[in-house]
């Protein structure tokens, strides 16, 4: 389980009705193809091993005995298998039958969970036959030698399954208590160990956490079908008590719309819980005598759906869960209190924990992980968040407005990406508020690095949208503080490019008090979380409307604007502002072109807006980002060049807090913040020593 990984299975086996000996088969033939994926933890339907449909045939008592023998030869043949298996049977104990999940490890059988929410509504009548195991808490006792069984491979498929208890035992005698003493003084004396063997207490209960030593942060329990239906699921509890993996084996049967429902329950209790969430259910084999199952499996985590399978196709599915990443959302959420003592009245019971083994090692990870994970891959939905995320920008600028009674904004357009953004939002806001557009004054100020197409794009945007247009150029100001301060304006050091970004602030606040108006910010957060921002320069505004929309969002957003303003010429501007390279412009253009351009300093912004998000939003470690990384970039960006901006990603952030610590205002569009009041509260003295170390220890 590396960086907590782990890859999980449902599957669907083909059945056939009361046939235990062929539905063990296909459980344990499934079994083993899971075994080839990798998978630890594997997760069968509901009674599976006689099927769900049986019907009055689960009154028949060598069903029953003929399920229990199954389950002891699947775990008997499956005891090589390096994984925690779940299959479903009917049971009874004391005198009731149960639906029960069985937890298999290493050839073991280790609890027996009853379903506690039995429907009888519709087409199901599950009363009939079955009693809740809501108050069952005991064991089971087995006796080995009434479920001794010959292996069902190394017979025809026509043989008759026949045992010899006796020669069993004989054979048992030998193996195990040859070197022992013979006890002849006493006929009657059975050896412990030989009693021990022969019988098994196997616990009972609706309230089992299944633990491994070896990976503590993996607690897994189990619940049956109708049991995610209700009002209060009994995986609820299981969180309380720890659970971070939940099991379902399921009957569900197939009408119409229902997968929908299926997948929204599925998806949502993961959310609800932070947790995984394995559904298995019946497929194909089940009888169709009223109604059809479908074999819809579901893998969630934490509200995602990370794998679905075909309908009406019995096989496995498989995914990579990420269990440090549940844990650091439980741990990060102070409102997700799962703990025993914290667990409400009726929930706060005891739980039997049981114990199995898988080893450590290495997920080969088939799981994706999205490059640009502020920006959703389904254009529907991109859309929709970008009219989202606008509006939200919109609104807290208009409430900001509103309370200080400011008919005014100033905005420094430079024909770039991000003062396009800002600029697009504010009247959007204005349009809000009903003021006039012409309040709005986008201020171009010139200077060394100014190309034409950039200047161009400023003056014709702020045409097209109806502000006022004033042009500032800088060059003789800048001069003149290069000359009070000694600065050769020959050497384009830090200085030379600093000097020019804190003259346009300057200009900025002062035509605002002008006017009565307010700054408009327009850096946005990838450059925060850089440190590309000038100190007093561009870090400076009086209200950021763009602080926690990440660079690799601002130009989807800018297109979202371009496609619906239903205005060509805009249009036209816009796209051609997304065509320009993104560029501080504070270098003497060469021929014309930009010659500075940002990626080329700081590294490209899809790589930068990856690790931010997975250092903030998850709290990953340097390792474990690069690991996704390589995956989510394979083939765009070599594992050399995605280690060296990760270097270069690590060393800014931590020496630029100093600079997030005094931000001015802005709106949260996301879940990846850097606001000293909101999200990011970070020393701006903070080492960086532990996560620089880990990083040069990475190999590509």
């Amino acid at each position: 389980m590396k960086d907590g990984f782990i890859k999980v299975a449902a599957g669907t086996p083909d059945v056939q009705v009361a046939d235990c000996e062929f539905n063990a088969s296909e459980i344990i033939k499934m079994v083993h193809e899971m075994e080839a994926e990798g998978a630890k933890v594997m997760v069968f339907p509901e009674l599976c091993i006689t099927a769900y449909t049986c019907g009055d045939l689960f009154w028949q008592e060598n069903l029953l005995e003929e399920a229990k023998k199954q389950l002891f030869r699947i775990a008997e043949e499956t005891k090589d298998v390096e994984a925690l298996i779940f299959v479903g049977l009917p049971l009874e104990y004391k005198g009731k039958l149960y639906n029960v999940a069985a937890g298999l490890n290493h050839g073991e059988v280790l609890g027996f969970v009853p379903k506690i929410h039995i429907p009888n509504y519709n087409e199901f009548y599950e009363a009939r036959y079955f009693t809740s195991g809501e108050n069952v808490d005991g064991t089971v006792t087995v006796r080995t030698e009434d479920y001794g069984f010959c292996h069902m491979d190394e017979l025809d498929d026509n043989d008759d399954v026949e045992f010899d208890l006796e020669a069993e035992i004989e054979a048992l005698e030998e193996e195990e208590f040859e070197e022992l003493e013979e006890v002849e003084d006493d006929p009657d004396y059975i050896d412990e160990d030989e009693e021990e063997l022969m019988e098994q207490d196997i616990p009972i209960s609706s309230n089992i956490l299944f633990t491994c030593p070896d990976m503590p942060k993996l607690r897994i329990a189990a619940e049956i079908c109708e049991d995610l239906w209700v009002l209060n699921p009994p995986s609820v509890a299981h969180a309380y008590h720890g659970a971070n993996l939940i099991v379902n084996l399921s009957a569900s049967d197939e009408v119409v719309g229902k997968d929908s429902y299926r997948r929204s329950l599925v998806s949502a209790q993961s959310a609800r819980l932070l947790c995984g969430y394995i559904y298995a259910t019946a497929g194909e084999g089940e009888s169709t005598q009223d109604v059809v199952y479908g074999g819809h499996n579901l893998i969630a985590e934490n509200g995602t759906i990370l794998a679905e399978s075909r309908r009406f196709v019995n096989g496995a599915l498989y995914a990579d869960l990420d269990i440090h990443r549940l844990e650091n959302e439980r741990r990060r959420m102070t409102t997700c209190r799962f703990a025993p003592d914290l667990a409400p009245e009726g929930q706060d019971v005891f739980y039997n924990e049981v114990y199995f083994n898988i080893s450590r090692g290495t997920t080969e990870l088939t799981r994706k992980f999205d490059s640009r994970p502020f920006v959703p891959g389904v254009r529907e939905e991109r859309e929709r968040r970008c009219d989202e995320i606008l509006n939200i920008q919109a609104m807290g600028l208009k409430k900001r407005l509103a309370h200080i009674h400011c008919q005014n904004a100033v905005i420094g357009l430079s024909g770039g990406l991000d003062s396009t953004l800002a600029l697009l939002v504010t009247v959007r806001a204005f349009d809000m508020l009903g003021m006039s557009r012409e309040k709005i004054t986008a201020v171009t100020m010139p200077c060394f690095g100014t190309t034409d197409r950039t200047y161009n794009n400023a003056c014709q945007l702020s045409k097209c949208l109806g502000t006022s247009l004033k042009e500032v150029n800088i060059r003789e100001a800048v001069n003149l503080h290069f000359r009070d301060i000694g600065h050769d304006p020959e050497v384009h050091d830090v200085t030379y490019e600093n000097g020019q970004a804190r003259e346009r602030t300057q200009i900025l606040m002062d035509i605002a008090n002008q006017s009565g108006g307010i700054v408009i910010g327009t850096g946005d957060l990838s450059e925060l979380a850089l440190g590309w921002a000038t100190y007093n320069g561009d870090h400076m505004s009086m209200y950021a409307v763009n602080a926690s929309v990440p660079k690799t969002l601002v130009r989807h957003l800018v297109r979202y604007y371009a496609d619906t303003c239903e205005d060509a010429k805009l249009a036209e501007i816009l796209l051609d502002i997304l065509d320009t390279p993104v560029s501080p412009e504070l270098l003497p253009p060469k021929d014309g072109v930009i010659s500075q351009k940002t990626e080329d300093l700081v590294g490209p912004y899809e790589l930068h807006d990856f690790f931010l998000y997975y250092l903030l939003r998850w709290t990953f470690p340097p390792k474990k980002i690069f690991r996704m990384a390589k995956i989510a970039f394979e083939g765009e960006y070599d594992d050399a060049v995605i280690l060296k901006w990760l270097k270069t990603f690590y060393r800014r952030f931590f020496m630029q807090q100093f600079k997030r610590s005094c931000l001015p205002d802005g709106p949260k569009v996301g879940s990846v913040a850097v606001s000293p009041r909101g999200d990011l509260r970070m020393p701006s003295d903070a080492c960086a020593k532990l996560w620089m170390k880990q990083i040069e220890e990475l190999e590509v």
